[in-house]
């Protein structure tokens, strides 16, 4: 009887034994996965980058005075279309009290000397009347009381430009500050009151008013030195303006800078283009804007994903997993490749893969799993 008992007792302990360890094996296998294929396809690969900058008017003319004063009135805003004359403000002179009173004194000079010419010139004609003296000792009075009237008329003159601007004693002449181009007004940084200075040899004058031609804009931006030996002037650009969505400008690249900059430990180099501007777009100065430029692109090429290649660890050459045989099998070869362009998304195939192949996408996220009933059939091969 204890024999019976001790055997049944071995039994029941080799038995839980057995199905612990089919219960152990079982919670710590893995499922198998079966991965998916896709297979090399014909397209259109273009390399681009993106420039950031801003629109610009082409020509910016700044509108200067030609005398020094004070802003007496301002008949245009920010933003008003202008014709080339149109009167944009008007400056009340300001004399300065040293010249004005300089030009003062050079009248009164002439003056006296033009009354003492007249008077040696009307004795003299007395004389000449009577043929008392000589007719080139006239002609040189003559002269001279000629000239004293022509020197009163001249600093009369100067002394009408310093009193009130103009010399005819209108001082529209050079107080009227007008537009010299058409155009639209972007800017006037001066107030009705303020100071102004004349533009001369020594100073830029104070700027009154600027305007651009809104229709003649330029693209201006940078792009980094590893993509500018790429481009050439004449590429087409696609300009994409942060105000105005869902509207893309057409550019042509004009100019690239041949000197670069340096800006956070890169260099950049400067580069403009001109912009096709759309009437149903009413772009303003300074719009912040993003170009796109194609640096390389090639028709009907073998590519695939990019995110199906693999890089070997050591030697850091591209290859992918092709399936060898049926999908099913899911056994799958190694094939080095040689790879070309890429766009961010697809990579041109040089050599190493046909459309026929099928590429094994090895990193999805969540691949699929086998069924229970399916589990140890078959084994991924990876060589």
């Amino acid at each position: 009887m204890n024999k019976i008992v001790k055997y049944i007792l071995i039994g029941v302990l080799v038995l839980g034994a057995l199905w612990a360890a089919a219960f152990f094996i079982k919670s710590n296998s893995k499922s198998a996965v079966t991965y998916e294929v896709q297979n090399p396809f014909i397209t259109n690969i273009e390399k681009k980058t993106v420039a950031t900058g801003k629109l610009i008017p082409e020509d910016e003319i700044e509108i200067k005075p030609q005398i020094s004063g004070i802003i007496q009135k301002i008949y245009k805003e920010e933003g008003d279309k202008v014709k080339s004359g149109d009167l944009i403000a008007m400056i009340k002179v300001v004399p300065n009290e040293q010249a004005l009173n300089q030009a003062r004194g050079r009248v009164r000079n002439a003056e006296l000397a033009l009354n003492n010419s007249k008077i040696e010139y009307d004795r003299n004609k007395t004389l000449f009347d009577k043929g008392v003296i000589a007719s080139q000792n006239f002609n040189t009075l003559q002269l001279q009381y000629n000239q004293a009237q022509q020197e009163i008329e001249n600093a009369k003159a100067d002394y009408q430009i310093i009193r009130q601007g103009s010399a005819g004693g209108s001082s529209s002449a050079n107080t009227n500050i007008r537009a010299t181009v058409d155009g639209t007004i972007l800017e006037i940084p001066v107030e009705e009151g303020d100071q102004v200075i004349e533009s001369n040899n020594f100073n830029d004058g104070t700027t009154i008013a600027t305007i651009a031609d809104l229709s003649k804009m330029i693209f201006e931006g940078k792009v980094d030195e590893g993509e500018v030996a790429k481009l050439e002037v004449g590429t087409p650009l696609k300009i994409n303006l942060g105000a105005v969505e869902g509207k893309e400008l057409d550019a042509k690249l004009r100019f690239i800078a041949p000197k670069g900059i340096e800006e956070t430990g890169a260099v950049q180099f400067k580069i403009e283009g001109d912009v096709e501007v759309k009437d149903d777009i009413f772009i303003r100065a300074g719009y912040s804007a993003n170009a796109s430029l194609v640096l390389e692109k090639k028709d009907s090429i073998l590519v695939i994903p990019e995110a199906l290649l693999q890089f070997d660890k050591k030697t850091d050459k591209p290859f992918v997993e092709i399936a060898a045989g049926a999908v099913e099998d899911q056994k799958f070869l190694r094939k080095d490749i040689e790879i070309g362009i890429s766009d961010g998304v697809n990579v041109e195939i040089v050599s190493g893969l046909t459309e026929s192949d099928k590429v094994k996408v090895w990193n999805k996220t969540e691949p699929i799993k086998k069924g229970e009933d399916e589990e140890g059939e078959s084994e991924n091969s990876e060589e």
